[in-house]
């Protein structure tokens, strides 16, 4: 089973950083949508989960808040 993952991100928050090394070091492709830069998306984000910090992330229709490695290891895949 092919994994749908998209990050939602800002330009300086640590944790999205942090996020994204996570998933290259694990070989782990994904998406990447700035919200700072697109303010549609960050209105649909919030839309969606209620939520307006980041990380944000999408895993195969699933929603994984913040910088969470188990739970994102934990979705991928099921």
């Amino acid at each position: 089973m092919k994994n749908n993952i998209t990050v939602y991100t800002t330009t300086s928050c640590p944790f999205c950083t942090m996020l994204k090394g996570f998933l290259q070091q694990n070989g782990i492709p994904f998406k990447e949508v700035n919200v700072e830069r697109d303010p549609i998306m960050m209105q649909r984000l919030v839309n969606q989960t209620g939520q307006m910090g980041v990380p944000q992330t999408e895993i195969n229709g699933k929603w994984v808040i913040g910088f969470d490695p188990e739970r994102l290891m934990d979705y991928l895949e099921k």
